[in-house]
């Protein structure tokens, strides 16, 4: 019996695309230049944040992991935030994706203020507007690679034949045309990493958030993922936070938001505009 209702399993199935599909991020960015969207972004907010806050109890202490939050992303942003563990930047993300309510202050997603939401409200946000990258793939093990892809679509309701399609032009975009087949134990760390990325766009969300995503990949392929977020960007025209604290956040960002002790202590920008891919 399936997992779930409708969801196939065909596991050992190979051989089924293009002998010139890419079958890696090198393939998949060949020939490809990558712009950095400096400067003032005309496009419509998709995130923001006024004085936010956030406070946990621990037993009689109050500590204060975010402390007056300022800020804006529009769409097609890709933004860094930059911090050693312990700085605030997950409660950052996990607030700017719903996950979480600040103590103070007030988040707005798509035009929506989180904390106004019921948590029937904030499910349906999370679900339709915002895909998730995780450190650790959080991949099924028992799916191939284009079951996972074909999930969250499944979840919503989407129908057999088009969450096949979408799931495909995802795969086929961050390289994984021909591995599509495999269960994530037959692919590389790399190869997880961006069947992850690839689930997250499924339902075509406004807003992507990255949590460590390059953190147990190494140095080469680590610097792919992000150059391929670049272009996924592009094509996507999607708004990317990636929450890190690997320096290689400084050769694909937009800009980069360093958090100390749950501030923001600096925006940086850079001069650089374009990023060639051999």
């Amino acid at each position: 019996m399936p997992l779930l209702p409708g969801l196939r399993l065909p596991f050992l199935r190979r051989g089924t695309t293009t002998g010139d599909a890419p079958t890696s991020a090198a393939d998949a960015l060949r020939g490809v230049t990558l712009i950095r969207r400096l400067g003032e972004n005309p496009n419509e907010v998709i995130v923001r944040c006024e004085g936010v806050e956030r406070a946990y109890e621990l037993g009689r202490e109050k500590v204060l992991a975010l402390k007056g939050i300022d800020l804006e992303l529009r769409r097609g942003d890709l933004v860094g935030l930059m911090g050693r563990s312990g700085s605030g930047k997950t409660t950052l993300l996990n607030l700017i994706g719903g996950l979480d309510r600040p103590t103070a202050g007030r988040v707005w997603i798509d035009g929506q203020s989180v904390g106004e939401l019921s948590d029937q409200q904030a499910t349906e946000l999370r679900r339709h507007r915002i895909g998730y990258i995780f450190q650790s793939f959080a991949l099924l093990p028992v799916l191939s690679a284009l079951e996972n892809v074909e999930l969250p679509m499944h979840i919503a309701g989407v129908s057999a034949r088009q969450r096949r399609r979408r799931a495909m032009e995802l795969l086929d975009l961050v390289g994984l045309a021909r591995r599509m087949h495999h269960r994530p134990f037959e692919l590389s760390g790399g190869e997880q990493q961006r069947t992850a990325i690839a689930r997250s766009l499924v339902n075509r969300p406004s807003l992507i958030l990255a949590d460590e995503p390059i953190a147990e990949l190494d140095s080469v392929t680590g610097l792919q993922v992000l150059k391929l977020l670049m272009r996924i960007r592009d094509v996507e025209n999607v708004t990317i936070v990636i929450a890190t604290h690997d320096a290689t956040i400084h050769e694909v960002a937009d800009r980069t938001y360093h958090i100390i002790d749950g501030r923001i202590a600096r925006i940086e920008t850079y001069e650089d505009a374009t990023v060639q891919v051999a």
